[in-house]
This record gives C-alpha cells, structure tokens and sequence, in this order.
C-alpha cells in the first residue's frame, strides 16, 4: 500500500476548457441528473479513497443555501506544489481538466472515475467551491468562485491560493463543499431520495465503510428539540447483504446467500447470490463501483461458470443422464438474484453510454474464479441443501421453458395471421416508418372507441384493453404467454419478449400507456409497465415507452375553457376565473369527446407524455417486487411514507 500521496503523483492531460458553455459534453444534461452528476464526481473520490483502503468513513451534507458537501477520512488531496505547473496539487485537481492520480495505477489500483474530470467540472459549473485539505496535523483551504471578467463569465476562479490556515487537525481528509450554478442547471434542488439510494448503494457494494447523509432542509424530533434528518448506511456484510435487501420482498430458497471473493490476473472479484421464488433473473454488475446496467464481460463470464459448473453437479448427482443434453443458462438463472462486483485497472466501456464493461480479460477472470468458487462451495458436505434446491428449481425451469417455447411458436405463428388475431382490437396505423409510429395502450373499449375517432391514423394506432392484463411479477412465462391481453400486446409490438426480443422488430417507436386518471388506470398502468419491465426491459432501456397524461379537470366561464391536470392547477384556474365558473371531472377517458381527446392528449403539438426510463437498475427492481409482488406489509409501507400522486416520478422524464 502506498503511503505518500504527493502533488508528483497527479498527471495532467488537458486544461479546463468551455465546460460551463457546453456542459452536455461532460455531465451528459443540465436537469436534475446532471445537476446529481457533479455530486457523484466529489462522491466518488471520496469512495476512491475508501475502495484502496485510505478512508472509512465519508460524510454527506445538504445545507438550506443550497450547497451541498462531501467530506471523508482519506489521506486528503496533495497541497505541495505540481512540479510541471507550479501550482498546489489542490489548484491542479479542480482548475484542470483531465488531472488526477488516477492515470498511472500507482496512486490508486483502481479507481470510479472514469475521465478524470470530476473535481474540475463540478468547480467549474458552481457558483462556489470551497475545498478543507486535513494534513500534516493542519487544515489546508482554497476557495473558488465563477465571475465576470471582462465581460465574461469565468468558472472555477481561485479566490485566493491554497493556505495553511494554522488550524490544528488530529485527523486527515479532504472536505468539498460547493453550491451548484443556477444558471446552468434547470434545477439546483438535490434529492434527498436520488443521494440516499446512491449512498447505500455504495455502502453496500465497499464493506465496512460508514457513510452518512445530513440534510439540513429537513427537520425531524419534536417541537423542542428539531434536529437535522440524518442516515447512515454501513454492511458489515457487503454485497451479501445487498443480495438480502433486494430479496425482502421474495422466499428466498436458502437464507444465507453463496459470496465468493476472488482475485485473478489483478483483477478483484466479489459476487453474492440467493435463489428466490421469483420467475425472473435479477444480476446487478459493477466494476470499480460503477454500475453495468447493460452487464459485459464480467457477466458473461459469471453466467458461462454458473452454467458449466451446475450442468456438472447434475450429472454427478445423477439428474441428468449421458444422453439428455445440457440445461440452458436461462435454466439455471431462474429466480437468481445476484451482484458481481469487480476491481481492476484500465476500464474499457462499450458504446457510448459507458454501462457495458468490455474487456475481455474481465471474463477470463471472473469464469476461472466463479468455477473454483462454485466448486469449493458445493464441494462442502454442509452446503448440500443449498445445492439440492438450486438445482431442483432448473429443473423445474427447463421444464417451464419447454411449455413457454409452445407458447412462444404460437404467438410467432400468429404473426402471420395477425389480423385475426387482433380483429376487433387493433386499428393499425397506414404509416410504415415504424420510427414515426405510435401504439395507444387504451383501457377499455368506450376509451378505444374515443380514442380512434380522434387519432391520426397516417402514424397513431390504438390498442383497446377489454380486461386487466396478468400481473407478470406473480406469474412464469408460461402463464404470461397463455393471457390474451398480453399476447395481443406482443402481437401488436412484433418485437418478441424476453431472449427473443429484437427493438429493430419493433412496429412502432412510442408505445404509449393511456388509461383513466382513476385507481384502475394506476393499476393497469402497472400491471403493463411489470410486464415491459420483466420481459421487455429493452423497450424501456430504449426509451421506447411512455405514459399519456389526459386532463383530470375542465373549467369554463363564457368563452373560456382550460384543462388542468392537477388539483393545484384547479385552485389556481378557480382563483383566476371566479367562483362562477363550471368545472368538470374527467373520471375516465370515455368522457371525452374525439376532439377534446385529441387537444389535450393525442396531439403531438399540444399534449405532454412522460417518457419512462431506468436510472437505477436495482432501485427500479426493488421497487418492482415491493409494489407488484406479495409482500403485503412492504407495499403497504412504502405507499404510507412515499405516495404522492401530485408528483412526476423521478425516474420519469417530461417529454412532448
């Protein structure tokens, strides 16, 4: 372990150049993911320093003037001075892009950040910085600040240079606290939310590391003694209790998950997993404590191991015979909820989204160590039960799998005679750019029936529900293929589900749920958003599915007419136009007329759909099994403490 930490050791590749006048170019966007984008930078760093085991503990603060700090117990940035700059090593981290001692693996083994931009970019789209070095038994502090200068903003201005300022410190660190530029960023109002589900993620994914969060906004305690709210989030057991966490809401099939450590060719390899009695596989990767929603080597070496070595323990238990061919990997990962965390140096991400760990040599390692594991494991006479119900439940599955491929030919073959099978239900659009076309999910025919009157036929379809579609969360692929909703939806889609789905089959672009402002529609919204999720998580990935908002309200007075979509609208609109003025409640699409239906919903010029996506793999599965799986208690707590209906979701993007 290295012990010095010097301003030597930092590399500069590039200066800070234009972030505050293209900020897309380095945190993506300006709304609120970017604005939590220039958090994650100062976080991460922090976390570098606990993940090369430097630092335990890292504090997070939100502060009422809307800054916000990071603090931690690592070995503090270097305050000499940068031998090629002649500046302090604090100056060189948050005044030059692409600087960090992250270049060279001498500094770090391995490190989150993936550009070295972090420090940088975040000084240089916020109003203020102010950075505490604790080192040498003294505190160090340097403050930045964006200004005009000659009629130009300049970002990340020093106030003044790096200082001793003579305060005696027993411990080391660093402390960043900064306030994001409002006139960047569509909103500079962190989400207590978004950071604690980052946070205990991080704290789950580095054992033994305290992390806690303040938020000063938020009161808590009795009228005499308010305090700030505060959590902590520290596992003893790592990953392993993060597999617990995302299986609350499931039986799973053993109570202590399998967790492996490794490490191979510098490469270090943790994963944790627990069969459950769910229907579905849920495997959440990370490298370096970056997730890879889109998985990669490190997961395609875990499954190419996790087959070959239970294929094995069949045939030497006798559950399969010479000439019966191998399970298949889907078999074996039925109910598998499992979390890959590697550590390595020099991360090659495919593609542009930087989710998908490409290296090759990820998958050599994680193969090698996942079969010696498994097979120490399984060798151990005391886990025996454990295998007996692993491999009990594959082959169930496989023979599960052979009902849902019978299924499957049928929906296939149903392509071909897709007229008779959607007679009656789908009127299909005359457009045959499918990029141009859009699928309306309607509940119930009366809504249908409006619905085609005021479409635009050249590009919009529609597609009436005549009953509530399976809940996928509750029920095998075999069940989910037998329900006529669902394979009508399949149909229409023409993309497949599951290991078949293919997005360039897709016949139209947005799929759009519409359904009544009422408990029903939320229903069938969820039941249909279950369903993409569980087996066409791609067509959510894609950006390919969203939700129509029809007007709840009404209100008129002579010759004016607005519709409102909430009930603060409402109180403002009556407040506007007077106690004289009619207002009507809109209790399910059926209620409105074609036109009024195309105004305020259909029509691309004036309506408002809200794109769904996934920003947090884990958070969005969790949430998944607690709302739409049988876990009664659960559901029940969580609507208690989080629903709003007044809200969009976080994870939901306005779109026109």
């Amino acid at each position: 372990m290295q012990k010095n930490y010097s301003a030597s050791d930092i590399k500069i590749l590039e200066g800070l150049d234009a972030v505050r006048t293209r900020p897309g170019m380095y945190i993506g966007t300006t709304s609120s993911r970017g604005l939590h984008h220039i958090l994650w930078e100062i976080v991460d760093n922090a976390m570098d320093e606990a993940a090369n085991g430097f630092a335990d503990s890292i504090a997070v603060e939100i502060f009422t003037d809307g800054s916000i700090s990071v603090s931690d117990n690592g070995r503090g940035i270097p305050v000499d001075i940068h031998p090629e700059t002649g500046y302090s090593g604090v100056e060189v981290v948050f005044t030059q892009l692409h600087a960090g001692g992250k270049f060279d693996n001498e500094s770090y083994t391995h490190s989150g950040g993936l550009h070295g931009v972090g420090a940088s970019v975040t000084n240089a789209l916020s109003e203020w910085l102010t950075v505490e070095v604790y080192k040498h038994q003294t505190t160090y502090r340097m403050e930045f600040e964006s200004r005009l200068e000659d009629g130009k903003m300049k970002s990340g201005v020093p106030k003044y240079k790096l200082f001793d300022t003579g305060v005696s410190s027993e411990h080391t660190g660093t402390m960043v606290r900064f306030k994001p530029d409002k006139t960047v960023f569509e909103t500079v109002n962190f989400s207590l939310d978004t950071i604690s589900k980052r946070l205990k993620e991080l704290a789950f994914l580095n054992k033994g590391v305290k992390i806690t969060l303040t938020d000063n906004r938020v009161l808590t305690g009795d009228i005499n003694n308010k305090k700030p709210l505060s959590r902590e989030f520290y596992y003893e057991g790592g990953i392993a209790d993060y597999v617990k966490y995302l299986n609350e809401t499931k039986s799973p099939a053993f109570d202590t998950p399998i967790h492996l450590i490794g490490e191979h060719s510098k490469i270090h390899f943790e994963v944790a997993m627990q069969y459950t009695d769910a229907y579905t596989e849920n495997i959440f990767s990370y490298v370096n404590n970056i997730p890879t929603s889109e998985g990669g080597m490190h997961e395609t070496g875990f499954k190419m191991a996790l087959t070959k070595v239970l294929n094995d323990q069949l045939r030497k238990n006798g559950l399969l015979k010479d000439k019966e061919s191998n399970l298949l990997g889907d078999d074996f990962r039925e109910g598998l909820t499992a979390v890959l965390s590697i550590k390595m140096q020099n991360i090659q991400f495919e593609g542009q989204t930087k989710t998908k760990l490409g290296n090759p040599e990820a998958k050599t390692a994680v193969d090698h160590m996942t079969q010696e594991g498994l097979e120490k494991y399984f060798a151990d006479a005391k886990n025996k039960p454990v295998l007996d119900a692993i491999l009990k439940k594959a082959l169930l599955a496989a023979r599960v799998r052979e009902a849902a491929r019978k299924e499957k030919e049928i929906v296939r073959a149903q392509k071909s005679i897709e007229n008779f099978n959607l007679v009656g239900k789908l009127s299909s659009c005359t457009g045959k750019k499918p990029e141009l076309n859009e699928l309306f999910i309607v509940e119930g025919d009366s809504a249908g029936g409006t619905a085609k009157q005021a479409r635009n036929r050249s590009f919009q379809a529609i597609l009436p529900l005549r009953g509530k579609p399976l809940n996928a969360e509750k029920s095998r692929i075999d069940k989910v293929l037998a329900n006529e909703e669902i394979r009508t939806i399949i149909s229409a889609l023409g993309c497949g589900i599951s290991g078949d789905f293919n997005v360039d089959d897709l016949n139209y672009h947005k799929v759009i749920i519409l359904s009544d402002a009422d408990q029903d529609g939320a229903h069938i919204r969820a039941i249909l958003l279950t369903f993409f999720f569980r087996y066409m998580k791609d067509l959510i990935s894609n950006g390919n599915v969203y939700i129509g908002l029809p007007p709840l309200y009404k209100i008129s007075r002579r010759d004016v007419s607005e519709y409102l979509y909430d009930e603060v609208a409402l109180a403002e609109a009556r407040q506007r136009l007077g106690s004289t003025a009619t207002i009507q409640r809109y209790k399910g699409l059926g209620e409105m007329s074609a036109e009024q239906l195309w105004s305020t919903t259909m029509d691309p010029n004036r309506r408002t759909l809200v794109r769904v996506s996934i920003e947090d793999a884990a958070s969005a599965e969790k949430l998944v099994s607690v709302l739409m799986g049988d876990a009664v208690e659960l559901r029940k707590n969580y609507i208690i403490e989080n629903a709003d209906f007044n809200k969009e979701d976080a994870f939901s993007e306005i779109v026109k």
